[in-house]
């Protein structure tokens, strides 16, 4: 795909993203193509994020200062958010499989990507700036997912998707805390990762 088909791509995500799942559902690429389209996106999106960081004066170091372990949460939230949208999709009487809430989850990063990089030009200009556009870009987030939801689990309405994305980012949470407090992270020993 040419930089200009992306763009026009990302723009049709918002202005018809029933459309753009149906045709990013419609190409059913294999599975090492996924692993490879989450790597890439996992990747740029904890590039450009690490970026940002560096050119907003006002934070301070956080666990996510270090790279590696803003590479491994990502990585993790995005299979986490796959796994839990397929899961509650299910529930709602969904019929999406994993493969397919995937492709369209990293799709979704892809456009993250695009919204990153606006705000790596936005924040040095102004941090009010870059506020709004964080705001908008959720709220077009959430619009993006629910059609996608609601199109790839053929659920029938945008109220039932809706539901489908907030139960599956709940799940999403309970699962990412869950394993990090496996992995012996807990709140008072955070502050050890910055």
């Amino acid at each position: 795909m040419t930089l200009d088909g992306y763009l026009k791509l990302a723009l049709q995500s918002v202005t018809n993203p029933r459309e753009v799942a149906a045709l990013l559902l419609s190409i059913r690429p294999g599975r090492e193509a996924l692993w490879t389209a989450f790597a890439l996106v996992v990747v740029l999106n904890a590039m450009i994020f690490s970026g940002s960081l560096l050119l907003d004066p006002t934070s301070a170091p956080t666990l996510l200062s270090n790279p590696a372990i803003l590479l491994v949460l990502q990585g993790g939230a995005l299979a986490c958010s796959i796994l839990a949208l397929t899961w509650t999709g299910r529930l709602f009487g969904g019929k999406a499989r994993v493969e397919e809430i995937a492709l369209l989850m990293i799709w979704m990063q892809g456009l993250r990507i695009l919204v990153q990089g606006a705000l790596l030009l936005v924040i040095p200009i102004s941090l009010m700036l870059a506020g709004l556009v964080t705001m908008a870009a959720t709220a077009l987030g959430v619009w993006i997912a629910v059609n996608f939801l609601d199109e790839a689990h053929e659920l029938g309405g945008p109220l039932r998707a809706l539901a489908v994305l907030v139960l599956g980012m709940f799940a999403m949470a309970f699962a990412i805390s869950l394993l990090l407090t496996l992995a012996g992270v807990t709140p008072e020993g955070m502050t050890d990762y910055v």
